[in-house]
């Protein structure tokens, strides 16, 4: 039970920081709830699944660009410009998980 809500805490939070700037530039608010709810459920994700081996610290960040890859596609449409900030806030914030997970699951 600790660890479900650790993992959604870490969504919340995560959730959070992606939109603060979405929200400042008064994006669609469509937009910024599936934004919201990509991380909310990419730490589920992120925590339980193994890759091949890979680095623990380079898992989060792979998993939520995997993920994305479809949303920035459909963005990149329209330009680049948009399409970048997904990309970008897609490996850091996932790297980011990714670590946050390594150290709260060795806490429980």
């Amino acid at each position: 039970m600790k660890t479900l809500l650790l993992t959604l805490l870490t969504g919340i939070i995560f959730g959070a920081l992606d939109i603060l700037p979405m929200l400042r530039m008064k994006l669609d608010r469509f937009a910024i709830i599936s934004a919201f709810v990509f991380y909310l459920i990419i730490p589920f994700i992120i925590y339980n699944t193994d890759l091949f081996g890979m680095a623990w610290w380079l898992k989060g960040g792979v998993i939520t660009l995997l993920l994305a890859l479809p949303v920035i596609i459909l963005v990149a449409k329209d330009g680049m410009s948009a399409a970048m900030p997904i990309l970008a806030m897609s490996v850091i914030l996932g790297t980011l998980i990714g670590v946050v997970g390594k150290y709260v699951t060795k806490l429980l």
